[in-house]
């Protein structure tokens, strides 16, 4: 079924960081966008151009039914992009088209424990999954950011461990697997979320939890990239594809 295209008005935006900006939409578009239980809801934005709407995707940070608007919060690296300039030069009563909400992932309560790992575009997926924990979870957050100004306080459960991650100069990803990697492993069954720069998620994390530790699809089916180092979100999609293909074709074991 064809998700809805609905347009939003912009009601506010704030700067969480140097590198962050959240942006409030309501307006008479919410009536009809319709919530789902994933955790990692997200819409797909048209960012209108002299070519025709460019589409990008984006995980909804929240929802507020009493206010009726959602929040999305965009990483901002200057005139970067598409998105990032757009939220930054947003103004109360600009518009905005979008479809959605998708989404695949949600904590589960038989989980033993829940280990989640992202960057900057995880985050709001990750900070939305640990508010949806029970008060008695256990887990293991890892978010990889610029650096320290880019922390942002969000709610999890006590026997929750977050650790942030420093990029600096790394590369995307590069601290974020060695962090997941080196962290001890907990007893018990686990349910995985991974999500970020598209090279350490698919060529050293994924295979890190679904070969060397031997967690099923059933507990980690949601591992992939977010985005790739140096390209579009379309071609970033060309670029998951060819891997998918390159998946099957391989023999098994490899």
């Amino acid at each position: 079924m064809a998700r809805a295209r609905t347009t939003f008005v912009v009601q506010n935006t704030i700067r969480l960081s140097e590198h962050l900006i959240r942006v409030h939409l309501g307006g008479p578009g919410f009536a009809a966008f319709e919530p789902n239980a994933f955790t990692d809801a997200y819409v797909k934005l048209a960012f209108p151009g002299p070519d025709g709407d460019t589409m990008r995707t984006y995980t909804v940070r929240s929802i507020d039914t009493a206010a009726q608007e959602i929040a999305i919060d965009f990483v901002y690296h200057g005139d970067e992009g598409v998105a990032g300039p757009w939220a930054a030069a947003a103004e109360p009563g600009d518009t905005i088209d979008l479809l959605g909400p998708g989404g695949a992932y949600a904590p589960r309560p038989d989980a033993d424990w829940h280990l989640l790992a992202g960057d900057d575009s995880a985050l709001p997926a990750i900070a939305a999954a640990c508010a949806a924990l029970p008060a008695d979870a256990v887990g293991r957050v890892f978010v990889e950011i610029a650096g320290p100004a880019d922390e942002l306080a969000f709610v999890y459960p006590e026997g929750v461990k977050l650790t942030w991650i420093h990029r600096g100069d790394a590369a995307p990803g590069e601290l974020l697997a060695a962090a997941v990697r080196a962290e001890p492993w907990l007893d018990g069954q686990v349910q995985v979320f991974i999500h970020g720069e598209a090279q350490a998620v698919m060529h050293d994390l994924r295979p890190y939890i679904r070969k060397e530790r031997g967690i099923t699809a059933e507990w980690a089916s949601s591992i992939s990239g977010y985005w790739r180092r140096g390209r579009t979100e379309e071609g970033f999609r060309r670029w998951k594809s060819d891997l998918a293909e390159a998946e099957k074709s391989a023999p098994a074991g490899v």
